[in-house]
């Protein structure tokens, strides 16, 4: 049977996230990789993720290593920055599934604040159907709650979702709720997929 809905992350599906590489052409790899050895970023990020306050959690970690103060609060201050540019195909196959009249839906553990940023940055995030992120949420994947968040807010059960992640253990997260999955590695595969299920052709696809 074919999928009703497709669910998509957004970060490294649709849009790039790499913030190490934001760092070492900023500051250089030696004061990144200095700064990632002493403060854990992506952990205050997850708690942004969890619906943290941005600003003042950043700051929080100003706070507590002054040594990095500057290159902490970039965080908040240029974030979009690590968050770019967007992927043109995953972007047009999304494009595609909403000129089909597929109901298109995000799950994404974005903060709130930064999610707002990435909005503004990237028209196309307002394409969704429905989106479902984590700091609105209070849940994050792969726990089991975000997902049912999902399921009862949009109506759909497992067997209606096609649903792609750039991490596996968000993709098992929801292969075991009975949802289809497909692991994110390029633009080209999830296309693939796509046209697999019978959703998009060939063309559409492309």
């Amino acid at each position: 049977m074919t999928p009703k809905a497709v669910v998509f992350d957004i970060g490294r599906v649709l849009i790039e996230y790499d913030p190490e590489r934001f760092y070492d052409r900023v500051i250089g790899p030696e004061r990144r990789a200095a700064l990632f050895g002493a403060v854990d970023l992506h952990g205050i990020n997850l708690r942004v993720d969890r619906g943290e306050p941005l600003h003042d959690t950043v700051a929080e970690a100003v706070r507590a290593h002054p040594e990095f103060g500057q290159e902490i609060a970039m965080w908040a201050d240029r974030w979009i920055e690590m968050a770019s540019p967007e992927i043109p195909h995953s972007v047009r196959l999304l494009e595609a599934l909403k000129a089909q009249g597929v109901p298109v839906l995000a799950l994404t553990n974005f903060g709130a604040e930064t999610f707002e940023m990435a909005r503004r940055h990237y028209p196309f995030l307002d394409l969704f159907d429905q989106r479902y992120v984590s700091a609105d949420l209070k849940e994050i994947k792969p726990d089991p709650g975000i997902y049912a968040a999902l399921e009862q807010g949009s109506g759909f059960t497992a067997k209606d979702l096609l649903f792609t992640d750039d991490k596996p253990e968000n993709i098992e997260a929801a292969r075991q709720r009975g949802w289809r999955v497909h692991l994110f590695e390029h633009p080209q595969g999830w296309a693939d997929c796509l046209v697999g299920h019978g959703i998009l052709t060939k063309e559409n696809a492309a």
